[in-house]
């Protein structure tokens, strides 16, 4: 997790369990991904309602150790959208987040 700020308070030895998470998340129920901005990104996950669980609980505890983080979740057709946003100046953490979440889109 090379990507991960300097501001991130989470110990250096769960990085990778919390990289799995989101590997695990993006692999399972990833049904697409956009860039909507250079500072947003939007997540389409399968709607269901474990997903969604796993989904919030990861973003939380995300929350937690990353506060510059904003993930908003919206129910539609096409599945649970989440939007990710970070200020500017973490650009580079959602770059390195939406190029893994583009390696394990479900298919």
């Amino acid at each position: 997790m090379e990507w991960a700020p300097a501001e991130c308070t989470l110990p250096t030895e769960e990085r990778p369990l919390r990289v799995a998470e989101f590997d695990e998340l993006f692999a399972s129920a990833l049904l697409g991904l956009e860039r909507v901005g250079p500072t947003r990104l939007r997540l389409t996950l399968e709607r269901d309602e474990q997903v969604e669980k796993t989904a919030r609980d990861l973003t939380a505890m995300e929350s937690g150790c990353c506060s510059f983080f904003a993930f908003t979740f919206t129910s539609g057709d096409e599945g649970l959208a989440l939007e990710v946003e970070v200020p500017a100046v973490h650009v580079k953490v959602l770059d390195g987040l939406a190029a893994r979440a583009a390696m394990r889109v479900a298919r």
